[in-house]
């Protein structure tokens, strides 16, 4: 048996932003996928690509970016990653994991042509399909870059359907900055404005040097017509908020994902609790406005 649950029963939420997504089935079974692309990003981070097994499951599975996945090594067990691609017919499925425990160890040691299983989408996403016409701020930090990714590509790929994309990224140091090609890329495109910083810089570093919290600062973007997206550590999301309070952002114009506190998908552990909401099943992605009632750190 691949998963345990106390209860058969499945919850029910109605949630504006929960986005629509391709039928599951049962969703306590993962479709079959095959690894395509097994690929090095940083110290102890990985990137992985996946097509499924079933070409029906390949040509209608679909979500948005800011959903997540679960991720099955078969006979060790499975976790939770923010999908870093965007979906369509075919496309392989891609997400990003930094090796921390029992079930990333054993993704780390994966190659290409490997099996593995894949269940979902959970969760909401960011509500883009709502901000079209609107400037958009994306606020990273370290490997909370994968989920914005999606957004990125997502955005880029519908560029004439928003304005304004600023990307506002940081690490701790040059060598923990993730998607080296992409941001090299991101850095000469002109549909987008990249912003990097890092907490430290080393001899070979010549850009931007702070906490990203502080950079957002310094930078100051208007919230008119705008919105924000934050990925990253708690602690930056915490700032982050923060930050834009400070610089008069309305709450409901801020969204923040807290993906890091996910655990089953679908709300039967408990283990995201934050309050009365569940972060696997009423987010992953929330608002400022949202946050301010919940213990979520």
């Amino acid at each position: 048996m691949l998963y345990h649950n106390e209860s058969n029963s499945m919850n029910t939420i109605s949630d504006e932003r929960v986005q629509p997504c391709a039928p599951m089935g049962n969703p306590y079974l993962p479709h079959l996928a095959t690894l395509t692309t097994v690929r090095e990003e940083g110290p102890g981070l990985m990137t992985f690509e996946a097509q499924f097994q079933d070409p029906e499951v390949a040509q209608t599975f679909t979500y948005m970016p800011g959903q997540f996945i679960e991720v099955s090594v078969f006979g060790v067990g499975e976790a939770p990653f923010g999908v870093a691609s965007v979906a369509g017919p075919g496309r392989p499925i891609r997400f990003s994991v930094q090796k921390v425990g029992l079930v990333t160890t054993a993704l780390h040691g994966l190659s290409v042509g490997a099996t593995i299983g894949l269940r979902g989408p959970f969760g909401n996403g960011f509500p883009v399909l709502e901000h079209r016409g609107k400037n958009i701020f994306l606020v990273g930090g370290g490997i909370g870059l994968p989920p914005l990714r999606s957004v990125i590509d997502y955005l880029r790929e519908h560029c004439a359907e928003y304005g304004e994309v600023t990307v506002i990224y940081g690490a701790r140091s040059p060598q923990l900055l993730v998607y080296k090609e992409c941001l090299l890329e991101w850095g000469q495109c002109e549909d987008l404005d990249l912003c990097l910083t890092v907490d430290r810089g080393d001899e070979t570093w010549e850009g931007h040097e702070g906490f990203v919290p502080s950079y957002l600062e310094e930078l100051n973007p208007s919230p008119e017509n705008a919105v924000a997206y934050t990925v990253g550590p708690p602690i930056m999301i915490k700032f982050v908020l923060e930050t834009f309070d400070k610089l008069g952002w309305p709450r409901k114009q801020v969204f923040a994902s807290l993906e890091a506190k996910m655990k089953c998908g679908l709300g039967k552990c408990g283990r995201c609790n934050c309050g009365p909401k569940l972060v696997c099943l009423h987010g992953p992605v929330f608002s400022a406005e949202e946050l301010a009632d919940l213990p979520w750190i």
